[in-house]
C-alpha cells in the first residue's frame, strides 16, 4: 500500500505545483505524432487537468499499485514501466491533436494487465484479486468507447491494450 500512496503523494505534489506556475506543466503532456509530445510519454501520467481529475485517478491508482506490488510474481516494477511506456506510445500514436494528460491510461493498464494475468498465473490469489478488480473496475472499460470532449479515450484504449501486451509478455509466453 505504501507504493500506492507514495504515488498519491507524488501527483498531489506535482498537481500543486502546476496550479502555482497556472497550469503551465500540462504543455508536457503527449502530444501526439510531435517530436517534443514524446516527453509527454514519461510525464503525463503525472498531469491532470485540476484537482478533481487528480481525485478520480488517485483512489483508483492507489488501490490498483497496491495489489499490483502485492506479489512479486506479478513483476511489479518493470510491468508498471512498460505499461506506462507502451500506453503512452500507444496514445502518442493514435491519439487526436490535443495534449492528453493524466494517469488513467495507467489505470486501465493496469486493469487489464491484473485480469488477463492471472489467467496465466495459476494462482487462486491472482484469480481472486483479478475478480475484485473487475467488478470494481470493469465498468471503466465503457470509458474506452464513451467519447466526450476533454476525455482521452484514445489513452484509455492505449493503456487497456499495453496491460494485456504486458501480462501476455510477462506470463503468457
Amino acid at each position: 500500500m505504501e507504493i500506492g500512496l507514495a504515488w498519491v503523494g507524488a501527483l498531489l505534489l506535482v498537481e500543486m505545483v502546476d496550479y502555482g506556475v497556472g497550469g503551465r506543466l500540462d504543455a508536457f503532456g503527449i502530444l501526439p505524432r510531435t517530436w517534443p509530445g514524446l516527453v509527454g510519454v514519461i510525464t503525463s501520467p503525472l498531469l491532470h487537468a485540476n484537482f478533481a481529475h487528480l481525485t478520480a485517478n488517485a483512489g483508483p491508482m492507489a488501490l490498483l499499485l497496491a495489489i499490483l506490488f502485492s506479489d512479486a510474481r506479478y513483476h511489479p516494477k518493470t510491468s508498471l514501466a512498460l505499461i506506462w511506456l507502451v500506453s503512452g506510445l500507444g496514445t502518442w500514436l493514435i491519439g487526436r491533436p490535443a495534449i492528453h494528460i493524466g494517469a488513467s491510461s495507467i489505470i486501465y493498464g493496469l486493469v487489464s494487465f491484473l485480469i488477463v494475468a492471472s489467467l496465466w498465473m495459476k494462482s487462486w490469489r491472482a484469480l481472486f484479486f483479478s475478480i475484485v478488480v473487475f467488478f470494481l473496475f470493469g465498468g471503466l472499460f465503457y470509458g474506452i468507447f464513451h467519447v466526450s470532449a476533454g476525455v482521452s479515450w484514445e489513452g484509455h484504449l492505449s493503456g487497456a491494450l499495453a496491460g494485456v501486451w504486458v501480462a501476455w509478455v510477462m506470463h503468457g509466453r
